[in-house]
């Protein structure tokens, strides 16, 4: 970071900017049946494993770890413990070179230029505090978490395709719930926020990461679920037809495919099929729109000889 900060200054704007060791605050929910409620309650259908982990993070302090298959509904998750909670989601998307000064802060170096040319014949010293104030700071989602005085719910969106000196980072974050900036001090979170961060296993995390984190896999629903949550999902969807794509689904997967369906492929091809007015479905109405369920010619190819009771080739 730029500029050099005497020990006065910085003891001051630590004074300033410092908001007390974080408290995780009054509980949220009073057991893990309130969990389940509440989320489906926001249209997330969750099984047992689910609220008692989220149930579990609240009052244990403890960010969550969710991995599993893409699609599988790990990011709705943290939105819908959002909007359960009433709380506000900040959402950190990770992505192959994220650095810190996309994940945490950065200075906005043209407007300290603009100040600096604009000068009327300050002090260096006296520049100097001007243009590394909080101004000029330009906060990221990680930091806008911890300065955030309202309740939140912060979302680190596949964790897994950052590289490890900026999952080390996240791991510093998580530990404190605190960050140093160098010319104004020490910022410390007033609460802790729920944290879920997703991983779609592309690469082994950490071992210390893992340890910060309570662990939850969300695989593929089991027949039951999926079927629920097409019925509180798709609007308008009757229980026949509810029941036949969960089915059909649960067959398709069975398959060898290069990517195997997700939920919310699942949910999109149950509106599909609402819009064109099936109530139930036949095998060639089935093949006819495996293109929004299926996103490999491959892999319709072969969802198509399954569905019409031929054997796929090797």
């Amino acid at each position: 970071m730029s500029g050099v900060v005497g020990p006065d200054r910085a003891a001051r704007a630590a004074e300033e900017i410092t908001t007390g060791f974080p408290v995780a605050g009054a509980p949220r929910f009073d057991s893990i049946g309130e969990v389940r409620t509440g989320l489906a309650g926001v249209d997330y259908l969750a099984d047992e494993g689910i609220s008692g982990v989220v149930f579990l993070a609240d009052r244990l302090a403890k960010p969550v770890l969710v991995e599993g298959p893409a699609g599988t509904g790990k990011t709705e998750l943290a939105k819908s413990v959002a909007r359960l909670t009433g709380s506000r989601l900040i959402r950190l998307q990770c992505y192959e070179g994220l650095d810190e000064s996309k994940a945490l802060y950065e200075w906005n170096y043209k407007k300290q230029l603009l100040r600096i040319q604009a000068d009327s014949g300050q002090s260096w010293q006296q520049l100097e505090e001007d243009i590394f104030s909080e101004e000029f700071l330009l906060t990221r989602p990680l930091l806008e978490a911890i300065k955030s005085t309202e309740p939140v719910v912060l979302l680190i969106d596949e964790v897994d395709r950052v590289e490890l000196e900026t999952e080390a980072l996240l791991l510093e974050i998580l530990s404190e719930y605190q960050v140093s900036i160098p010319e104004l001090g020490t910022v410390r979170a007033s609460q802790i926020p729920l944290v879920f961060l997703t991983s779609n296993n592309t690469r082994e995390l950490s071992e210390a990461l893992k340890r910060r984190c309570l662990y939850l896999h969300i695989d593929y629903p089991k027949l039951d679920r999926e079927r629920a949550i097409i019925e509180t999902r798709v609007p308008g969807i009757g229980q026949a037809l509810a029941d036949q794509v969960a089915r059909i689904v649960r067959s398709i997967r069975t398959l060898d495919l290069k990517k195997s369906p997700s939920v919310s492929e699942t949910l999109d091809w149950a509106r599909t099929l609402v819009v064109l007015g099936v109530q139930s479905i036949d095998a060639e109405q089935a093949k006819d729109t495996l293109h929004i369920l299926l996103k490999y010619q491959s892999d319709i190819d072969r969802a198509a000889k399954e569905l019409a009771g031929v054997e796929s080739p090797d």
